[in-house]
């Protein structure tokens, strides 16, 4: 089975900061996902930019996102918590369910996973415990 998830919609505003110099911004997508986890969902992120001419490591991001389908057939809704790494190279990163935010069948639901690709649909990784 391959786990994958594609954009919808991204919408990314900067907060604060120039163009071309360190910079922060807001960023809320929406999201498809299939594979074991089906369903959609909405995602904030908080994206920092240096500006032109840094050459040091990728980026990263914090981000939560509320997941509502359903996880290996059982129905509900959770949230997670993304640590997202982004550069030229796509993407990649980690999440982990947040404590006690299961709904419905996926109350109690634990679990970490991986996402990385370059394209508006991504690879994910999901060890989860019910």
């Amino acid at each position: 089975m391959t786990n994958t998830f594609t954009m919808r919609t991204w919408d990314e505003k900067v907060v604060s900061g120039p163009e071309d110099g360190p910079r922060y911004a807001h960023a809320h997508a929406t999201f498809t996902y299939s594979g074991l986890i089906e369903g959609e969902s909405a995602c904030d992120y908080l994206l920092y930019y240096p500006g032109e001419g840094y050459t040091g490591s990728p980026q990263t991001a914090p981000g939560f996102e509320r997941i509502e389908g359903s996880v290996d057939g059982r129905k509900g809704s959770f949230v997670i918590r993304h640590d997202v790494a982004y550069g030229a190279d796509g993407i990649r990163g980690t999440f982990t369910v947040v404590e006690g935010s299961g709904t419905g069948e996926l109350a109690g639901l634990s679990g970490t996973g991986t996402i990385g690709g370059v394209s508006e649909t991504v690879n994910y990784t999901f060890d989860h415990r019910l």
